[in-house]
């Protein structure tokens, strides 16, 4: 198997969920005492968030890349991001540690294209929905049309991420919030799926409550991820 460095902790409830399902797919596809080769940078999240917020992405990347280059020479062979807003400097950290890097937004893109979803509703950071680097990407190789949300909603999802799901709350009051976003454009903008484009946004909704197909990242990511250390 391949050793994989993941650059996590951003934040580190969702970089959990990575870690266990790597662990429980590797077990699954190879044997009951198998887990997966891993190799975890976790970054610390406070630090960074006032980054993002201050609009600091050259530091921010330069960050990102220092831990991209300490994870090959600690032995990864390839590399995932676990979070979709850190992936808007994805070349940078693959270019600086000279590994392939699993892009999440090309594994998202995959899932939609197979279950044949063409006007996805994107649920993410401020920064996710409102930049292009992912939008376009899932877009492009989807063949779709990525809805964004409009204000007030992208503020009240984004708020949501960081003053709650990166702290580990989960409140049924947010979660109706997200669901109330959903039948909103179910009904009037007729979305046919639902992209938890945030690492975190499936902590607090799943597919279960949902009547549309649901993209959970942070799964299709890993999927992806055990795929490559499978090779």
């Amino acid at each position: 198997m391949k050793r994989l460095g993941i650059i996590g902790g951003m934040s580190w409830e969702s970089t959990a969920v990575y870690f266990r399902y790597l662990n429980e797919q590797v077990k699954a596809a190879v044997g009951p005492m198998n887990s997966a080769p891993l190799l975890l940078w976790n970054m610390d999240f406070a630090p960074l968030a006032r980054l993002q917020a201050e609009g600091e992405w050259d530091e921010l990347t330069e960050l990102m890349c220092e831990a991209a280059r300490a994870l090959k020479a600690g032995g990864a062979e390839a590399l995932v991001i676990a979070t979709n807003t850190m992936h808007l400097m994805a070349d940078a950290v693959q270019e600086a540690a000279d590994l392939p890097l699993i892009h999440i937004a090309d594994a998202t893109a995959g899932a939609i294209r197979g279950a044949g979803v063409k006007k996805p509703l994107l649920l993410a950071t401020r920064f996710t929905m409102e930049k292009d680097f992912y939008r376009l990407r899932v877009e492009e190789g989807a063949s779709c049309r990525v809805i964004v949300p409009d204000e007030p909603y992208r503020s009240s999802i984004h708020g949501i991420i960081y003053n709650e799901l990166v702290q580990g709350e989960l409140k049924a009051s947010s979660r109706e919030t997200y669901l109330n976003v959903i039948r909103y454009y179910q009904r009037e903008h007729s979305i046919d799926g639902v992209i938890f484009g945030c690492t975190e946004v499936g902590l607090l909704i799943n597919q279960s409550m949902i009547d549309l197909p649901c993209f959970d990242t942070s799964a299709i990511h890993c999927d992806a991820a055990v795929a490559a250390i499978l090779a």
